[in-house]
């Protein structure tokens, strides 16, 4: 089985109290730290990785990002999904030839751009065409981000949903959405639906799996807590 099938296959046949849940490396480093825990893949935040390379979330030029997860790729043998952003602003065929070429098995794809909700039925298409040009060779988790662009009503991220699994996408991701709405979500959703969750805080994955979570992963908080860690480690060797 390829890494690609497998981390396809990973996201079908769970029950609702395991879902997947995928931690995201910033670094080699991390990622070897997860594999090493257990963990059967990674999925890269894009903010993380951009903190860790001194970008602002969403500053990072395109060529580092891409050379950042495949140095994440290359350290572990485990698949790896990496959140791209909104693409770059790449075509299709590029933006899965790169993918493909840093190691990656899967993507995250957002539905706005700086700051902005894009149009649904143009992004839509876009994602069919990234279907088209990756064929199996990439899980596309399309993200929704509706309820972090000030658009609290449920139905207007399942309608945007609908057209993606429409247009081939993996799996959906409605970042932001809050665990109350879950249940909603996942009955109007076709397919595997990602959830954001913070570590050590909120529902477990277990409980946001009996809500309705296929996945689970957690944005830069991971890289976050590291961070403040470390400063405390920091604080304390200065003194």
């Amino acid at each position: 089985m390829t890494k690609a099938a497998l981390f396809r296959a990973l996201h079908h046949g769970r029950t609702p109290e395991d879902p997947l849940v995928l931690p995201g490396p910033w670094d080699a480093a991390s990622a070897r730290v997860f594999v090493e825990a257990g963990f059967r893949a990674l999925a890269t935040p894009s903010a993380g990785v951009a903190a860790a390379l001194g970008y602002e979330d969403g500053a990072t030029p395109a060529d580092e990002m891409f050379a950042a997860v495949a140095r994440i790729a290359r350290a572990v043998d485990v698949p790896v999904s990496a959140d791209v952003e909104d693409g770059y602003g790449l075509a299709p065929g590029e933006l899965v030839d790169r993918l493909l070429e840093a190691g990656a098995v899967g993507c995250n794809l957002e539905d706005s751009v700086r700051g902005e909700l894009k149009d649904p039925r143009e992004h839509a298409d876009w994602l069919a065409e990234v279907r088209s040009a990756a064929a199996d060779r990439l899980f596309v988790n399309a993200r929704v981000d509706t309820f972090v662009r000030g658009v609290a009503d449920p139905e207007r991220a399942i309608e945007r949903a609908a057209l993606y699994v429409a247009a081939g996408a993996d799996c959906v991701y409605p970042i932001g959405a809050p665990a109350a709405v879950l249940p909603l979500l996942r009955a109007g959703i076709q397919g595997p639906v990602n959830v954001f969750a913070k570590a050590g805080e909120g529902p477990s994955p277990a409980e946001l799996g009996e809500l309705g979570a296929t996945r689970i992963t957690f944005g830069p908080g991971l890289q976050r807590r590291a961070a403040v860690a470390l400063r405390e480690i920091a604080a304390r060797l200065v003194k």
